[in-house]
């Protein structure tokens, strides 16, 4: 009876193993361990399982015991092929030497025998070693090895690497047409249902990846939607890490970015004990959309956690730099990444463009010239439009600081035309606001405007409030100061922190860098989606201003509904004070000033933590959208007057 119920659930294991059910099997072979041995072949399906689910440790160490079993029992090939898991995943997680001694073991297992899949197992190993060192003559070797074992054994997985790893490097040597057919090939192979799952993840990550570095973004894009759906399908939480990553950096590109730093920071959780190499990708695209968000501080964090698990945090570091003021740090930062020789053309390309900006902001224009040439060299030979765009992008930026605007005109109306075909709204705005200057210098103001008015509503709109500021700036210059000084009716908001000293002092200076740093991303985020314009920050306070006070109140509510949430959620958020007035006000610039700006301010400062204070002239009929309390006549520093006062009854009833 104990031996059948023994083999009953030892068969249930591997009946989840066909299903692709990894939970289920991870706890059905855990159960059958208890009370039997496992034979190797189990024991590497019980880290299969381990893998799927994201327990790298115990993957691991059920592998080197499937391992021990084949070299006890005289199967060398199988051994060998646990033993390239094994390296396979210690590569994964940094530890070259460990991966090597794998490779190693792997290698003189196979040394004596004859041709199997299990050596194409190895060779895809050894492409990834390869393919990461930049030697793609020996990449493209390994690649064929693969793809000839996989057809002589009728292995679709090993023809379905070969095609994949061999279309990777015929794209990098810039045989663009060859290498995209070749990775659709392989890719269609994934969709279709007719490689395992674990190179089906492969291909698809690669596939995607491949055609990110041309910026064929339409492409990619489908690629990535058929791998969140293959993703969606699977039982797994280790794995999809990767996916997320990637499709969060489509994501970034066409402008959604909240959702995009909602998908990474999912992945990294999924990541920080799978994959440290993939994590640090993580980390720098989440450092990327925090930069052009304007975060800069919390993209610098970024960034350095992107370096310390190994991936190079360029050129995103170098313009992080650049919009800090630091010009000599940017360059210096630019230049180092492209001295990297190893690296091909694909990894240069956005190095190149960035070193473009930097230098124009330098005033080294012949180094600017330099890189766009090399630029314009690189799209011509890949061909997609993303990468003409930015070549176009960049010349035409040259041309303007060369005083060249006439021939800027043309070549940023085609990098226009290139990135509306792209879809990618960010670069869009940024060459309007490029196109802008050279309006400028031949003296159609009219264009001009419109540019910068278009670029700045993008901006708004994506929650680039640098670029935002900038441009704006650069409005409120062609306007004249008639323009620039005009009167404006307002809503205006100050928020602030309530008891913030004491916080500091209770939660020790990293634990409030952590929460402020939190506490800002969750308050714009709010402020733009209820259309607020940022206006200010000082300290832990933000100054917003809204077209209409309903704007104002909803976006109140959401502030304080959402920190409510979180308390209730994690245990703690801080306590935010609100206060609102509508009013006229002088606007110059990027800036409100007046008195009205002064009353709401003050207002703001006596509210209570969780209030919404604001003036009972602002709470219209029309306006009220939340129920209010009774009002009360309060006298405020530096205001003449009392002012009568309710607040917003924004928490939700029984």
């Amino acid at each position: 009876m104990s031996q059948a119920l023994e083999e009953s659930s030892l068969e249930a294991a591997r009946s989840a193993i066909e299903r692709n059910a990894w939970h289920e099997a991870f706890d059905l072979y855990r159960a059958a361990a208890e009370t039997q041995v496992l034979g190797p072949e189990d024991l590497e399906e019980l880290a299969n399982a381990a893998w799927w689910t994201g327990r790298l440790e115990d993957n691991l160490a059920f592998r080197q015991q499937a391992y021990t079993g084949y070299v006890q029992n005289n199967q060398p090939a199988k051994a060998a092929r646990a033993a390239a898991a094994i390296a396979r995943d210690y590569m994964g997680n940094l530890a070259i030497a460990m991966a090597n001694g794998w490779i190693g073991r792997a290698e003189r297992l196979l040394e004596n025998q004859p041709d199997s899949p299990e050596q194409g197992q190895l060779l895809f190993v050894k492409c990834f070693q390869t393919l990461s060192a930049g030697d793609f003559d020996a990449t493209l070797q390994h690649a064929r090895k693969m793809l000839e074992l996989g057809t002589r054994f009728g292995d679709r997985d090993l023809q379905g690497l070969g095609l994949m790893f061999e279309g990777r490097v015929r794209v990098a040597l810039g045989e663009v047409e060859k290498g995209l057919s070749l990775l659709d090939e392989a890719t269609v192979a994934a969709v279709s249902g007719e490689l395992g799952p674990q190179v089906t993840g492969f291909v698809y990550c690669m596939a995607i990846t491949s055609t990110s570095s041309l910026r064929d973004y339409r492409r990619a894009g489908e690629w990535n939607e058929a791998a969140k759906r293959w993703c969606e399908r699977q039982s797994i939480s280790g794995f999809p890490g990767h996916c997320r990553v990637l499709r969060a950096e489509i994501m970034q590109l066409k402008g959604l970015w909240t959702e995009a730093e909602k998908d990474i920071r999912i992945a990294l959780g999924e990541l920080k004990d799978f994959n440290l190499y993939l994590a640090s990708e993580g980390f720098y695209e989440l450092g990327e959309i925090r930069r052009r968000m304007g975060d800069l501080k919390g993209a610098e964090e970024a960034f350095k956690q992107a370096d310390e698990l190994g991936w190079e945090p360029q050129p995103g570091m170098a313009l992080l730099r650049l919009s800090q003021g630091n010009v000599a740090g940017a360059m210096g930062g630019i230049k180092r990444a492209l001295a990297d020789e190893v690296r091909g053309p694909l990894y240069r390309f956005p190095m190149l463009a960035a070193q473009v900006e930097i230098s124009i902001a330098s005033g080294n224009l012949e180094l600017a010239g330099a890189s766009a040439e090399e630029l314009e060299g690189i799209a011509k030979v890949y061909g997609t439009s993303a990468l003409k765009a930015s070549a176009c992008y960049a010349r035409g930026a040259l041309q303007v600081a060369e005083d060249a605007a006439e021939e800027a005109l043309k070549t940023l109306r085609l990098a226009m035309r290139l990135w509306k075909d792209a879809d990618v709204p960010y670069e869009v705005a940024r060459t309007r606001v490029v196109l802008a200057r050279a309006y400028a210098e031949v003296g159609e103001t009219d264009s001009s405007e419109l540019e910068l008015q278009s670029a700045a509503s993008a901006f708004q709109r994506l929650g680039a409030l640098l670029d935002l500021r900038a441009t704006n700036e650069l409005l409120g210059e062609s306007t004249q100061a008639a323009q620039a000084a005009s009167r404006v009716t307002k809503t205006f908001m100050f928020t602030d922190i309530v008891k913030s000293t004491s916080l500091v002092e209770a939660m020790g200076d990293e634990a409030w860098s952590d929460l402020l740093e939190w506490h800002d991303r969750t308050m714009r985020s709010t402020f733009l989606a209820n259309g607020g314009e940022e206006i200010n920050k000082v300290g832990d306070g933000f100054f917003v201003a809204f077209e209409r006070p309903d704007d104002a109140m909803d976006c109140a509510v959401a502030i304080q509904s959402t920190l409510v949430d979180h308390r209730r959620a994690h245990g703690f958020s801080p306590r935010v004070r609100i206060g609102l007035h509508c009013g006229d006000a002088t606007r110059k610039g990027t800036d409100y000033e007046g008195g009205q700006v002064h009353l709401a301010a003050r207002i703001g400062a006596i509210a209570e933590g969780d209030e919404i204070l604001l003036s009972r002239t602002s709470c219209t009929e029309s306006a009220r959208s939340h129920p209010i309390s009774e009002p009360r006549m309060v006298s405020l520093k530096g205001i003449a007057e009392p002012v009568e006062v309710v607040s917003l009854n924004w928490r939700p009833g029984p």
